[in-house]
């Protein structure tokens, strides 16, 4: 496994990324810094190895951005309403970093530490960090791992383990911004996409938290069961893409039991004949069209802009730490979260 300096952070700390490469010659590229990826490399029709992800050179433009590219995010993804959490009876007060209420965890997220490599091969990558009692606000200390492995066809696994000595949250994702005809190709409206889930839980305005309901996607702009372009229907005036800007929302995945690992989204680059199938174990997908992302400098000389790229995000639903009726966050002290997400990359 190639290791590489990646800068050194604000608070003189040394960061290294480095290089998972299969024997295909598909690369993943993974920094210490908040256990992030920098760079999945790929294969198109015509043979070139293209760069699929949105991202930066060195540390300092992670530090100075606030898009999440490539993060790692925890120790809980997406937003709580009014950025307080109750756990045993004791209400803790987090964040107030999206409005009034807490997006990813807050400005101190594991995706702004340095972590350890606990162990690594050619192919396969373990980071470690421990997030200190309230150190985001959360009880507990939590030792959390992400182990990343490319695969010989073309999956990159990410698989998470966490455990605290205090009740407390565990919900992590990863943050990628994919672009199947390159990270620097511009938009992905013309990018073909299908989510296996027929209802999403929809948001009360432009703050983004959940009503606490669902909506089926049927004839609505939310409908990926059959493929379509992320375009097609982006510009509606369907009152929930206007809260969001376009998409920003959790998508429940449609699942047989608890806990399966299934695939929860496939998308399609015409112009690179690049496929990418998505797998989790999650219940939902926050699927994202990079509705505000600003004009920014990215890898190798690319200027990045809105709806350059698009996340997948794996997770529970928003905000499901206040709403009785979801799915539980929650985890008791000692015992063990464990997650895994793939994307799988091929070409047709």
């Amino acid at each position: 496994m190639a290791k590489e300096s990646f800068g050194t952070t604000r608070r003189g700390e040394a960061v290294f990324v480095y290089t998972l490469e299969n024997k295909s010659g598909a690369k993943a590229r993974v920094t210490d810094y908040g256990a992030t990826v920098v760079s999945v490399i790929v294969p198109d029709k015509d043979g070139n190895m293209l760069d699929v992800v949105l991202g930066y050179d060195n540390v300092t433009g992670y530090e100075d951005n606030t898009c999440y590219f490539g993060a790692t995010i925890g120790r809980n993804a997406n937003r709580i309403a009014d950025a307080k959490v109750e756990i045993g009876g004791a209400v803790y007060q987090l964040d107030a970093n999206d409005n009034e209420n807490n997006l990813h965890s807050g400005n101190q997220g594991v995706d702004t530490l340095v972590w350890q490599v606990k162990e690594h091969t050619a192919d396969s990558i373990t980071l470690s960090v421990t997030s200190g009692h309230l150190t985001q606000g959360f009880p507990g200390n939590m030792d959390i791992e992400v182990c990343y492995t490319l695969t010989g066809d073309n999956t990159l696994e990410i698989a998470y383990r966490a455990v605290s000595d205090q009740d407390t949250v565990a919900n992590f994702t990863n943050h990628s911004y994919f672009n199947l005809s390159g990270h620097d190709s511009g938009d992905v409206l013309g990018q073909k996409l299908c989510i296996h889930a027929s209802n999403i839980t929809p948001v009360k305005d432009a703050k983004a938290i959940p009503t606490g309901e669902t909506l089926a996607v049927a004839g609505t702009p939310f409908d990926f069961t059959e493929s379509k372009t992320i375009g097609k229907d982006i510009g509606s005036d369907h009152i929930q893409m206007v809260y969001g800007g376009g998409y920003d929302h959790n998508f429940i995945l449609n699942k047989k039991e608890a806990g399966e690992f299934v695939c929860m989204a496939k998308a399609y680059s015409p112009a690179t004949g690049i496929t990418m199938e998505a797998f989790t174990d999650c219940i939902g997908v926050q699927f994202y069209s990079g509705n505000f992302i600003t004009e920014q400098q990215g890898k190798h000389g690319a200027v990045y802009e809105k709806r350059q790229g698009f996340c997948l995000e794996s997770q529970f639903y928003p905000n499901a730490v206040n709403e009785e009726g979801f799915p539980s966050p929650y985890l008791k002290a000692g015992d063990v979260y464990t997650s895994k997400t793939s994307y799988r990359f091929s070409v047709s």
